[in-house]
């Protein structure tokens, strides 16, 4: 590959424990809110990658877009443990989808993780994207478990503890919060439940729906 692009990931002050699951907001939107400006960590044999997270999106309960909509099944039951856990899906047969579980057991609703803003392991996120690109690496949400390396054997983990997946906090204030319709589905589409750090240049999504 050639030279890395002069974009450079902004260096943010953290802690180095998983977030504690009291610490989540148990109401998806609440969490989906509370999700931005975290840290998401890969553990992997070469090394560790994470990215802050800039961009999500709340999959509340009921919602005809959710995957939890018709109930419990053994695809996506997952989404119905307790609030900081991983609920994985392919999508179009292409692409995996990280999600975070939320609200009380045996409630389906989640928080699907749009976009990073990549800090760790960048060398590791540009091998397993096979591009350069920094701000392109995973900016949306196929990206981002691309260059992660997230896949269906992670669904099911506890985020909220160090292993190959896991969730870590922030000691910096994350920004401004804008907020929009979520991206690419038909349904309940004009629900204002995506989050995004304003001015972030790692956001996935139109420069339209990124601006206030």
């Amino acid at each position: 590959m050639g030279r890395t692009n002069a974009l450079r990931p902004v260096r943010h002050r953290h802690n180095h424990r998983p977030l504690a699951r009291a610490e989540l907001p148990i109401d998806t939107v609440s969490l989906a809110r509370y999700l931005i400006g975290k840290i998401l960590v890969r553990e992997l044999p070469e090394g560790v990658a994470s990215g802050r997270i800039v961009e999500t999106e709340a999959y509340v309960v009921g919602d005809a877009a959710g995957h939890a909509y018709r109930g419990m099944t053994r695809r996506n039951r997952s989404l119905f443990l307790e609030r900081g856990h991983a609920y994985i899906y392919l999508a179009y047969g292409t692409s995996y989808m990280l999600n975070v579980s939320s609200e009380m057991p045996g409630i389906g609703a989640g928080v699907l993780i749009r976009a990073l803003e990549p800090l760790e392991g960048i060398l590791i996120m540009q091998l397993s994207r096979g591009i350069d690109r920094l701000r392109d690496l995973a900016r949306g949400p196929g990206r981002l478990a691309a260059a992660l390396r997230v896949d269906r054997r992670l669904d099911g983990l506890d985020l909220c503890r160090k292993g190959p997946l896991w969730l870590r906090g922030d000691d910096s204030e994350p920004g401004e919060i804008g907020q929009s319709m979520r991206i690419g589905i038909a349904r309940d589409a004009d629900r204002l439940l995506r989050f995004y750090l304003l001015g972030s240049p790692f956001v996935s999504g139109p420069r339209s729906r990124n601006i206030g």
